[in-house]
């Protein structure tokens, strides 16, 4: 491998350090670019940026405003999780942002299983030797809901999201008319 190409023809040579009169494996001189990077080539994709630094906000968009926090006495009008609605302010972990404008999702991952408790599975077997009237027991049924319900919030230029757990099938409902209110004092 340390031997050169007996089939090159000796006009393309490749790799750092190829200048004229250079061998293989020698740095280029002091003050030439590195390898890869061409020496007439406009900086553009690929090639290193002359700023060294470089705004994650795009030309004309406005950087979010850093609202004050609400006034200490103030008594919250809804709170959802960890989302406070107080005056004209929406408290969040994340900061405070402003009610006028915001907009409110929800989205239900929530789930309700319904199953034939084992008490039920029990007396259906017991009762049936007994007469048929104790396949009745096999009509019991067990609901049991898991999972969350998330809110998000967006307003001023913030997003802030919480997860609300669902303790019953009709969490999702309090939730949307505490979000429906909510979406009203936006307005």
């Amino acid at each position: 491998m340390s031997e050169p190409n007996p089939y090159a023809d000796g006009e393309y040579k490749w790799g750092p350090g190829q200048g004229p009169g250079q061998a293989p494996g020698q740095g280029g001189a002091p003050g030439t670019p590195g390898y890869g990077y061409p020496q007439d080539a406009v900086p553009g994709y690929g090639y290193p940026q002359t700023p060294a630094y470089q705004p994650t906000l795009a030309e004309g968009v406005p950087v979010p405003q850093h609202f004050p926090p609400a006034p200490a006495g103030a008594a919250p009008v809804l709170a959802l999780g960890d989302i406070t609605v107080v005056g004209d302010q929406i408290i969040t972990p994340a900061g405070s942002m402003p009610l006028k404008g915001a907009v409110w999702n929800a989205m239900d991952m929530s789930r309700t299983e319904e199953k034939i408790p084992t008490v039920g599975i029990v007396l259906a077997i017991v009762f049936a030797l007994l007469c048929l009237v104790g396949l009745l027991f096999l009509l019991m049924k067990e609901k049991k809901t898991t999972g969350f319900i998330q809110v998000t919030v967006t307003s001023g230029g913030r997003h802030h999201a919480t997860m609300i757990p669902a303790t019953g099938p009709d969490t999702i409902h309090w939730v949307m008319g505490q979000l429906n209110f909510a979406r009203s004092l936006s307005v």
